[in-house]
């Protein structure tokens, strides 16, 4: 259920990974983006498996929201398995029928594909949305980019910007859901039918969804005005973001690690 889904959703715990500066989190997450799409080996890719099991046993979460966050992108793993299992040709052929080509390279180079994405999603999860307030995250990208003001560039709006679009996702899940038990409820039907009378039947979802997001965007535009935010330009913070040696540390373990996986690989292959 789309309720259900904790995408975006901060999950408030006391756990190291949860204190840990959120700059050193961000910069983490894009080396273990990295290291997901570079790694291809069976080996490399269960030993970053561990890495992360180890970092959601640091974060203290429970595994039903981790499997409330993987769940809905299950049927677009399944998807990408299969497309990448039917288009590619090379390798030894397993299965032929017709314009149907199976091979072992095809199956191996799908089932990684796959599993790239689920631990993009997890990595995600636990090192920024389920870890970080979407406050602190603003706070984390603005200080990162804060070099990038010196050409011009917004770069306090555009952190405010993410960070809202991530702390809406949920509220956008529950909305969707409420709407749809109510078009439920007045007779609307989601399981049944053609494939083209279900899109047909979504698009009784998708109008008031669009309609219910701009009115939540205008009256947060009108909150933040009566508050008279006017931009990055002046402002100060109340809890300024405080560099620690444990930050550090846990940096540069992490970051070994994550280099420990890409050295493996590349020895396999």
């Amino acid at each position: 259920m789309l309720d259900n889904v904790s995408l975006g959703r901060y999950y408030p715990a006391h756990s190291f990974l949860h204190d840990t500066d959120p700059r050193v989190k961000t910069i983490l997450y894009a080396i273990y983006l990295v290291a997901i799409f570079i790694i291809k080996e069976p080996v490399a890719i269960g030993v970053l498996a561990g890495i992360i099991i180890l970092q959601l046993m640091m974060a203290k979460i429970r595994p039903g929201i981790l499997w409330s966050t993987v769940k809905p992108i299950l049927p677009l793993a399944a998807f990408i398995f299969l497309i990448n299992i039917f288009t590619i040709k090379q390798g030894n052929v397993l299965f032929t029928w017709k314009f149907i080509t199976i091979t072992d390279y095809g199956i191996s180079r799908a089932a990684i594909m796959a599993v790239r994405l689920i631990f993009l999603i997890i990595s995600t999860s636990i090192l920024l949305t389920l870890t970080t307030t979407p406050l602190k995250m603003s706070d984390a990208l603005e200080k990162l980019f804060s070099p990038l003001q010196v050409i011009k560039i917004p770069v306090h709006e555009m952190a405010m910007m993410m960070s809202i679009a991530l702390r809406f996702i949920p509220t956008l899940a529950a909305e969707t859901q409420k709407i749809m038990k109510a078009q439920q409820s007045r007779g609307a039907d989601y399981d049944t039918g053609s494939f083209i009378n279900k899109i047909k039947g979504y698009i009784t979802v998708l109008i008031p969804l669009f309609v219910s997001s701009f009115r939540r965007a205008d009256e947060l535009a009108v909150a933040m005005d009566a508050r008279c935010y006017r931009g990055g330009k002046g402002r100060t913070k109340l809890n300024p973001l405080k560099m620690t040696p444990k930050d550090v540390l846990c940096g540069i373990l992490f970051t070994l690690l994550a280099a420990l996986v890409v050295v493996i690989d590349l020895s396999l292959r």
